[in-house]
């Protein structure tokens, strides 16, 4: 792009980026996202998206006028000002401009904006540690299959020795899931009633069945999602797109679970556009079989990052609760930082070789 061209779409720091196209059956378009980077680089905005620009500060905080659009969107008013066609959602940008804007005076606005970052904040913090707990798990199970529950300084002690599986260590066992399991094909539906949940190609979702397995089990994906495992600890009802185990010996099951996590089949060598696992795959899965008390030992490390990284998990949904309550609190005035009297001023478009620029 030539930087003539480059400057009518060049974005900067407290810019807004609006997707004016695009959406989908059940995703309004209207979205919008606040730049904040400030660096040695240089940013456009791309087609489908207009550029929002404040152009006197001292009258609107930009980022106050983000969370004011972004609640806008949330709320589901743009599905009112847009059009529809073939599939695509396109903005009605001549309805969009006249949006009422309520401006309280800028210090509160400033307060508003600081009270709304400072939850998002919290929440990428926590979804940062989130994806570590995950990354530590994922490292931390791949040290445990090969050396068993030893610390990392002693793995290079423990004498191992090769398989078709890899190294594990020398008193383990590499056997066939065949050996320790039956796999049984889930079923079609059923007209008996119960509320028990159904796990399916694509996870597990509610409905009126019974439970057809004992538990707890792992129930496998079969079609779609194919050899995608899940850990079953309450009665369900696998449906005829999956494999359920029932066990021959006892076995830890979470140790088991958390090996076919690491270690997948995926089924995409079938003939098939649909990836689609065969019975014989999950009778021939090899994977290590220490004995019991290590399997348990394993499972048991493995279960406390989940604990960990389930509370953070809960974390996250408080925190981006907290916000969608704050947001609509604080841009509709049931909560107010301080009382000021509230205006309000219209959002204005300029139209500059062809590209739509929002500026107030």
């Amino acid at each position: 792009m030539e930087l003539k061209n480059f400057k009518n779409r060049e974005i900067i720091k407290d810019d807004i980026i609006l997707e004016r196209s695009g959406g989908g059956p059940t995703q309004p378009v209207g979205r919008v996202v606040f730049f904040e980077r400030e660096d040695q680089f240089m940013y456009s905005f791309s087609n489908f998206t207009s550029r929002i620009r404040i152009n006197d500060k001292l009258i609107i905080f930009p980022k106050f006028l983000f969370y004011f659009l972004l609640d806008f969107y949330n709320q589901g008013k743009t599905n009112d000002i847009q059009n529809r066609t073939t599939g695509i959602r396109n903005l009605d940008f001549s309805r969009y401009k006249q949006i009422p804007i309520p401006l309280p005076p800028l210090p509160e606005q400033q307060k508003i904006a600081a009270v709304l970052s400072a939850v998002q904040t919290a929440k990428e913090k926590t979804e940062a540690v989130i994806a570590a707990a995950k990354a530590f798990k994922k490292s931390m199970m791949k040290h445990l299959f090969t050396y068993g529950p030893v610390p990392p300084e002693e793995a290079e002690n423990v004498p191992l020795k090769e398989t078709k599986i890899g190294l594990v260590p020398e008193e383990w066992d590499v056997v066939r899931l065949g050996e320790v399991a039956e796999i049984n094909y889930g079923k079609a539906n059923t007209k008996d009633k119960g509320n028990i949940p159904v796990v399916g190609s694509g996870g597990v979702y509610s409905s009126t069945k019974i439970p057809l397995i004992n538990y707890p089990t792992i129930i496998i994906g079969r079609k779609g999602t194919a050899g995608r495992p899940w850990l079953i600890l309450e009665p369900s009802y696998p449906s005829d797109t999956t494999f359920y185990l029932s066990w021959k010996k006892y076995i830890e099951i979470k140790y088991i679970y958390n090996y076919m996590v690491l270690n997948p089949l995926s089924g995409e060598h079938a003939k098939t556009t649909l990836p689609s696992l065969q019975k014989t795959d999950l009778v021939n899965y090899l994977f290590p079989l220490p004995p019991l008390p290590v399997q348990q030992k394993i499972a048991s490390i493995l279960s406390a990052i989940d604990a960990k990284i389930e509370a953070e998990e809960n974390k996250k949904q408080a925190l981006e609760e907290l916000f969608k309550t704050l947001l609509d609190n604080l841009m509709t005035a049931k909560i107010r930082v301080y009382k000021v009297s509230v205006n309000s001023t219209p959002l204005s478009i300029k139209h500059h070789k062809g590209e739509e620029m929002l500026s107030i």
